[in-house]
């Protein structure tokens, strides 16, 4: 197989951008919420059960991008700083309701806040209403081709 000439190929031009975006804003991101003395683990199980009455185990691990194997671990120290409460779910057993406690709630109203401010202006800087909207429906098409792959 011949390795591929990227000058020529103006899909694979994407990936070298692509990754190296994603790694600088992971690590300006994963910063900002250590600074608000949070995990970025801990702040997406928060910012996610934010505004709702709460969420499965199953539902939550599907609306985060924690894995599986960590979340318990997350939601063990959350609930250490009395931030969730775990429920049974009355029609099935097997099932768990995670909930912001009034104190994750406040935490939740502050940081998510403060969180999104931060961020704002570095898309603002970088790309108009429109644009954001157009990047937008081209990450989700790049994801649902990728996503197409692993149901193949």
């Amino acid at each position: 197989m011949e390795v591929p000439d990227l000058k020529d190929d103006p899909h694979l031009k994407v990936l070298r951008p692509l990754v190296e975006t994603y790694l600088a804003f992971w690590r300006t991101d994963s910063r900002h919420v250590r600074s608000l003395r949070l995990t970025p683990s801990q702040f997406d199980v928060i910012a996610t059960l934010g505004d709702t009455k709460g969420l499965t185990c199953a539902e939550l691990s599907t609306a985060t991008l924690v894995t599986k194997g960590t979340l318990t671990g997350v939601l063990d120290r959350l609930a250490a700083k009395g931030l969730i409460r775990r429920t049974p779910v009355a029609d099935d057993r097997r099932s768990t309701r995670i909930c912001l406690t009034d104190k994750g709630d406040r935490l939740f109203k502050k940081t998510f806040a403060a969180h999104i401010a931060f961020l704002r202006p570095f898309f603002q800087r970088a790309l108009t209403t429109a644009e954001a909207e157009q990047l937008r429906m081209l990450l989700l098409r790049l994801q649902r081709s990728f996503q197409e792959n692993l149901t193949a």
